[in-house]
């Protein structure tokens, strides 16, 4: 097996890159399942027809990022329907309840899914900007302009929601809604309320993070079946519900996913995510920044 460390190089390089998109295509689910411990397997769904709702708006001229932040306003009140819709049905009637719920959130992403396939077909679908196919050069190395803007992204998301949430009366409740309802009913705030917003957000990051999705690369209706095992990998691999972490998880995952693609071939690459989902979970099951 051949092996230079130029190719080290480059793999951490590309892992780092590819480890903030994991980051940034993550965070929505790290909100709704981590701080909120609402089972949303539909995540990537909803991220999918982001990226094709971006799709739609870049055939009229719509710079894919700008596409991505123009729909976190629908998505965010879509997230707050979809979220008033799961408590009235499942969460309110208890936990037993709640876990039913988990296939709502399944059938859910099959209806957007096939929805997607009726509506666009099968076919792979692709968004046109000045930086999607172009690269930085760096010597020897040649840095694909779409990771960049993934990984600003990744950053700006991190912390912008990292001050919302440390910052603001509504972002600690937030944080503390999962924990305690009771002792957050007596600071005058309400909890379904509190979720209802908190599942907006997630949602409308999402928007955004579909249009980095189909910025990176194609995408077909079927593509959140790649992705569900990876994001939640990275939000349990951070520790539920840590926006650094998910940043930090999102590199781990890159750079392991980067060297293996590397050292044994692309086969084995999609292993990473619940390879290191398993060791994580028996060794440190609160995750590796989870308290």
């Amino acid at each position: 097996m051949f092996f230079s460390f130029d190719l080290l190089l480059e793999a951490i390089l590309f892992g780092v890159l590819l480890g903030c998109f994991y980051a940034a295509v993550s965070i929505g689910l790290s909100v709704s399942f981590g701080l909120l411990d609402v089972p949303h397997v539909a995540h990537p769904a909803i991220m999918v027809f982001g990226a094709y709702c971006t799709y739609l708006l870049n055939t009229y001229n719509f710079d894919p990022i700008v596409a991505g932040i123009v729909l976190m306003v629908p998505f965010f009140l879509l997230g707050m329907l979809v979220y008033r819709f799961y408590y009235e049905a499942f969460e309110r009637r208890g936990s037993e309840a709640a876990v039913r719920g988990l296939a709502f959130f399944f059938g859910l992403a099959f209806i957007i899914e096939v929805g997607l396939i009726l509506a666009f077909g099968v076919d792979q679908r692709l968004v046109s900007a000045p930086y999607i196919g172009s690269s930085l050069e760096l010597g020897e190395y040649r840095i694909p302009y779409r990771m960049l803007v993934a990984f600003g992204v990744a950053l700006v998301l991190t912390f912008s929601l990292t001050l919302y949430l440390s910052k603001t009366f509504t972002g600690r409740a937030i944080k503390a809604v999962a924990q305690d309802e009771p002792a957050l009913r007596l600071m005058g705030a309400n909890p379904v309320r509190i979720k209802q917003w908190a599942f907006g957000i997630a949602t409308a990051v999402s928007a955004l993070a579909g249009a980095m999705l189909i910025i990176v690369g194609p995408v077909d209706p079927s593509l959140d079946r790649v992705y569900i095992g990876r994001t939640f990998a990275v939000v349990v691999l951070a520790g539920l519900g840590s926006m650094t972490g998910t940043l930090a998880a999102g590199l781990i995952l890159g750079i392991s996913e980067s060297i293996v693609l590397m050292l044994f071939g692309a086969s084995w690459a999609p292993a990473v995510a619940f390879g290191l989902l398993l060791i994580v979970l028996g060794i440190r099951p609160q995750g590796l920044f989870g308290r």
